[in-house]
């Protein structure tokens, strides 16, 4: 028997062939290993970062302003913004009235938030000085008895 098995390994050993297949080369594809094209990924990963960072950033920003928003929409600051708009017509209508109204006062001055409103009847023109906080002055002249409207359909 023994003499039986040595024959048989010899027989397979030499009718045997050794097939061995090639190892594929490896390689590995991320350029942080291999070195070729790291310049470029490092780019591309530097851009997404920033990328990602700046649409954050405008998320941020517009959820800020969108608050804001809500809190200037509020009723109480409506009803706020909308009184002080008709204070302001008043005061305005007011001021109208003490320069063009007949009979008025031929000059009048009213300081208001610090800025002065000076006027004065000139006859033909009515002159407007502001001088605001700064002391920056506005003149403007304005013309009467040239302001007259017409009705269209009569004639």
């Amino acid at each position: 028997m023994k003499t039986f098995l040595y024959a048989f390994t010899a027989l397979f050993c030499t009718t045997m062939e050794v097939v061995a297949a090639p190892l594929p080369d490896f390689t590995f594809k991320s350029p942080s290993f291999t070195g070729q094209g790291y310049s470029s990924h490092v780019l591309t990963m530097e851009n997404e970062t920033y990328q990602r960072q700046q649409s954050i950033n405008q998320a941020l920003l517009a959820a800020k302003q969108q608050a804001q928003t809500n809190a200037q929409n509020t009723p109480v600051n409506q009803f706020l913004a909308n009184l002080e708009s008709r204070i302001y017509a008043q005061i305005s209508q007011n001021l109208a009235t003490a320069m063009f109204a007949p009979g008025a006062a031929s000059s009048g001055s009213m300081n208001f938030q610090g800025n002065t409103i000076f006027w004065q009847n000139a006859g033909s023109t009515i002159n407007l000085q502001v001088t605001d906080t700064l002391g920056n002055v506005t003149s403007i002249a304005v013309p009467l008895g040239q302001f007259t409207f017409t009705n269209p359909g009569a004639q």
